[in-house]
């Protein structure tokens, strides 16, 4: 009970000294919390959605794909209406209906916008049937009567302000659909960002699937009293053939989709408690440096404990009870904030059109008790070093000043450990950048990463001596004193600088390193395109990926200054090579231009030949593995086609980023075995500009693409900026979430330099005792910060660039060969660091500058 009390007590004394701390805990544990009630609620709200729309029993056809799967010709999978009749007349069914449904489509209005959502949501196309009363409900007008009307739903008639008598045309593969809106339909459930339009039955039939009398999929509604599964084997059982059908119930369905939804959904959870586990991690170096420094400043109080009969367990205990208040503490409040953060994600979410709402918010009963539990075990393993330190402090101690000179050194066991992993995992990196296999040097990129950084970490102290001695030359000295007097406030204690400038370098290290390889892919990519694109254009969908359809394809190919226009189609099929061996393939089926338009080597063979009748190329990888050559024939089983034997004409060398291990054939080829109901459409083209003719060219392409906003064309040029523009966006995400580490160290410089302040409470009035002004010691403390702030910039910026080009000289074996070191961002996080330095002492220095030097010097 007394270890309890003096816990209690010491620990609203210092609650001020330990605010920070908390503030790290809280942030850590709300990132954490926040993401799971986000993932929890997408979860919730997708599970709603599903479960709505699905039918009691669905069926669909065996070759269907999963949820979010475009057919490669534009048309999904149909089968027969006869098939509506059978699955209706089964025992226990009270309505059988056959629906249309099609994502392959984009929606524009009159004025050529784009309806569809620009999150990646889906754009969805279907008759309306009895069934879509489960999730929607009409509350304006009426549903399509006809071909010259369509429904929409509310939530993309209110986003792209759309009314009754608005025209909208529906772009898909077999044509254009004009019609005027004649209803609108909400959804009883939250949309996550769909568009939906809805046709009448027979429009949807022919303009959708190609002709009539066909459907995507049966819904069967029971009768009261009959179960889902047994309506199933009713309807199975009607149907007849197993091998055409696949039937589902609600529940089944519904559990289907939301497996197809559940990967992305976990990549981005599971990305994002990545990042929470790297704020944990800083984190810890400020719970160590608050307790390191609090046992310091008590280590007369704890001396005289020791000698009125406290053991070193009680001591040591009494630090890990402190330590068990702040993780509590923390604890609770990161997870009320986390919810906020939840919220906040949904918030930003639905401005860039994702809708969320907050009557799906999910707070399962495991988050709040996973992050008290995290906060709390992290934040008392921070603190167990320092409470063994407290519990060594002798009883003599008591009759000595707080603070002894054994604290400032660095030990050299410690150092000889830093030095070791350090040593080791450099070696590491090395072996991983001369390795010859990605997945061996993988390993070592891995384990070379986590012991340079452990390394570092431990090393710290030892850095600190000559890297702020280094520093100090290049930017304290100009300040005369007040510069010389910060240097060795920073040296006083190197194991102090060098856990608080660790807690920077992680977070700069990841951004440094990141920096490295998204430049390098940049360049690497840019250069290969320089290398082998000859074509003048590329033309590619643009935010969803509907097949380029024919109607868009006649109209680039009418184009003026076009010399050519290559479609680039792609073909699925099953090969079996010469030895016997059978593999799941694409063929790329192009015309013969494209040789002109993307360059390739070729090891053997001529790739003119391989767009010659009934042949093909390969890629080296392939041929090698199979020991196939020129002139050997390969068996190819087409997709939806027949089978086919194609002489192998060329092998292409897979050294290359662009079509890597394609295998080439001619689209006539590709056309003389797969019937033209089932030929994909192309999903890339390439155009040529006559000779002096580009700039004409390429404005008469973009005139032609006006009326299709879901296509671009871009030259060279624009391709390369879109690149950089991808990779820019996706660094600048990851640079968003390194942001809470960041914003964690620099909380830790924050906690170093008040509790450094408060240590020197005495020191400080007597500077001021004997002329030193209060603008000189903010200013001196203000350097202090800038020091330690560039120290941790220094090492993590070294680290993560030499992790950066390990990561590069591995990725060479996958074609990334070219590094590039991000120069302006570099100097950029390295300036930005001093100014973050000079951020997080001003509310130090501003109290430091306030003391009473009298009081000052009388404290004891």
């Amino acid at each position: 009970m007394t270890v309890w009390k003096t816990s209690r007590r010491n620990f609203f004394a210092h609650k001020g000294r330990m605010a920070l701390s908390a503030v790290a805990v809280l942030l850590s544990v709300a990132f954490v919390c926040g993401t799971l009630v986000f993932t929890d609620t997408m979860n919730t709200t997708f599970d709603k959605l599903f479960a709505a729309t699905s039918a009691d029993v669905t069926v669909s056809p065996k070759a269907a794909g999963e949820v979010d799967e475009l057919p490669e010709n534009g048309k999904p999978v149909s089968l027969p209406a006869a098939a509506v009749e059978r699955a209706g007349k089964a025992d226990g069914v009270k309505t059988a209906e056959g629906a249309v449904s099609s994502m392959s489509v984009t929606v524009v209005d009159s004025h050529n916008e784009n309806m569809g959502s620009s999150t990646g949501a889906p754009t969805i196309a279907g008759n309306w049937t009895q069934n879509e009363l489960r999730s929607m409900e009409i509350t304006s007008g009426h549903a399509p009567r006809g071909p010259t009307e369509v429904m929409v739903d509310a939530g993309t008639a209110d986003k792209h302000h759309l009314k009754i008598g608005d025209e909208l045309r529906t772009i898909a593969v077999t044509g254009d659909i004009r019609a005027r809106i004649s209803g609108i339909a909400s959804f009883k459930v939250t949309n996550p960002g769909a568009a939906v339009v809805y046709l009448d039955t027979a429009t949807a039939q022919v303009k959708l699937l190609g002709k009539p009398d066909v459907f995507t999929h049966i819904s069967v509604t029971a009768k009261p009293g009959v179960s889902d599964e047994q309506l199933k084997k009713n309807v199975a059982a009607a149907l007849g053939d197993s091998a055409a059908y696949k039937l589902q119930t609600q529940q089944e369905a519904a559990d289907s989709n939301k497996d197809s939804m559940g990967s992305s959904l976990d990549v981005m959870k599971y990305a994002m408690l990545g990042f929470a586990g790297i704020a944990f991690l800083v984190g810890i170096f400020l719970i160590v440096n608050t307790f390191s420094m609090l046992v310091a400043q008590r280590t007369r109080e704890i001396g005289l404990m020791r000698a009125i009969g406290s053991s070193r367990k009680q001591v040591n205990r009494s630090v890990l009870i402190e330590s068990l208040f702040l993780g509590f503490v923390g604890s609770v409040l990161g997870v009320g904030a986390g919810i906020g953060v939840a919220v906040g994600l949904m918030k930003l979410m639905n401005s860039m059109g994702m809708n969320l709402s907050t009557e799906d918010l999910t707070i399962a009963w495991t988050t709040p008790v996973l992050g008290l539990v995290l906060g709390v075990i992290v934040t008392v393993v921070a603190a167990y070093v320092p409470a063994r330190r407290a519990g060594k402090i002798s009883p003599m101690a008591a009759l000595r000043d707080a603070g002894t000179p054994a604290d400032g050194r660095a030990g050299r066991i410690r150092a000889a450990i830093g030095l070791v992993l350090t040593l080791a995992g450099g070696a590491a990196l090395l072996a991983a950048t001369r390795a010859d296999k990605s997945g061996e040097g993988s390993l070592f990129l891995g384990v070379g990463v986590v012991f340079t950084l452990i390394g570092f970490i431990v090393i710290g102290p030892l850095l600190a001596g000559f890297v702020v001695r280094v520093l100090s030359t290049v930017v304290l000295r100009m300040f005369g004193p007040v510069g010389r007097m910060a240097e060795r406030n920073a040296l006083r204690n190197p194991r102090r600088t060098g856990a608080t400038g660790a807690a920077l370098m992680i977070g700069l290290a990841l951004v440094a390193c990141l920096s490295v390889v998204g430049s390098s892919m940049v360049a690497s990519l840019t250069e290969e395109l320089d290398k082998s694109v000859g074509a003048d254009f590329i033309v590619q969908p643009s935010g969803n990926r509907q097949p380029i359809v024919p109607q868009a394809a006649k109209a680039l190919e009418a184009a003026p200054g076009v010399e050519h226009v290559t479609d680039y189609k792609v073909v699925d099929a099953k090969l079996t090579a010469p030895d016997g061996s059978t593999e799941d393939k694409v063929l790329a089926a192009v015309e013969p231009t494209y040789r002109d338009d993307v360059r390739r080597e070729t090891v053997s063979g001529k790739l003119a030949d391989a767009y010659g009748k009934d042949a093909m190329s390969v890629g080296d990888a392939y041929a090698t593995r199979h020991k196939i050559e020129v002139g050997d024939r390969i068996t190819v089983a087409f997709k939806d086609g027949e089978t086919a034997k194609l002489k192998v004409a060329a092998i292409t060398s897979d050294d290359t980023n662009v079509d890597k291990g394609a295998m080439y054939t001619n689209v006539t080829t590709a056309e003389t075995y797969v019937p033209a109901d089932k030929m994909p459409k192309n999903m890339i083209m390439f155009a040529k500009a006559q000779d002096g003719k580009e700039k004409e060219a390429y404005a008469a392409l973009k005139d032609a693409l006006a009326p299709y906003p879901q296509y671009t064309v871009q030259n060279q040029a624009d391709f390369k900026q879109d690149l950089k523009d991808q990779m820019g966006n996706l660094l600048n995400i990851v640079y968003g979430l390194l942001a809470l580490a960041i914003i964690v160290a620099v909380l830790g410089v924050v906690n170093t330099l008040a509790l450094s302040v408060v240590e020197r409470t005495r020191e400080i009035g007597l500077m001021r005792a004997i002329g030193l002004s209060r603008r000189q010691l903010r200013r001196m403390i203000r350097l202090e910060s800038v020091v330690i702030a560039l120290f941790g910039a220094l090492l993590g910026l070294g680290l993560g660039m030499g992790w950066g080009t390990a990561a590069q000289k591995l990725l060479a074996l996958e074609g990334i060969g070219v590094l590039e070191i991000p120069w302006p961002t570099i100097l950029t996080v390295f300036v930005g660091s001093a100014l973050v330095g000079l951020f997080a002492a001003l509310v130090p220095a501003f109290r430091a500058g306030r003391m009473n030097v009298l009081n000052a010097i009388a404290t004891d």
